[in-house]
């Protein structure tokens, strides 16, 4: 039985950039691909214009192998930062430290929200 289906919204992280695209790990079992075709709807020239190794995303399921555990990952259509690129929080001593840790969790949920809109 597989874990994934086409459509499902995961978090992932970005463990690797090439020319043709990012590779993300979504969990122990799975990793993904996302081909640049699937990083934006317009023209992307260069993948690390987008993504960055290390950063955490989320992105959408749009094939999976479930013999070798690989997923086909788009971020597209969605909007997959958790965390932005440019200007990374900074704490002090709690700071933004409640909001980094909610962040994720509130964003989980308006996906989750916006999903039931579409459908």
């Amino acid at each position: 039985m597989s874990n994934y289906k086409i459509g499902d919204i995961l978090e992932g992280t970005v463990t690797g950039i090439t020319k043709y695209g990012a590779f993300i790990k979504i969990d122990n079992e799975y990793n993904g691909l996302i081909h640049i075709s699937e990083i934006s709807t317009h023209f992307v020239k260069n993948v690390f214009d987008y993504l960055e190794v290390g950063e955490n995303i989320i992105c959408e399921v749009i094939d999976e192998d479930e013999k070798e555990k690989q997923l086909k990952l788009s971020i597209k259509n969605i909007n997959y930062k958790l965390i932005p690129k440019y200007g990374k929080i900074k704490d002090t001593k709690n700071g933004f430290k409640p909001l980094q840790m909610k962040l994720p969790i509130w964003m989980r949920e308006k996906l989750k929200e916006l999903e039931k809109n579409i459908n």
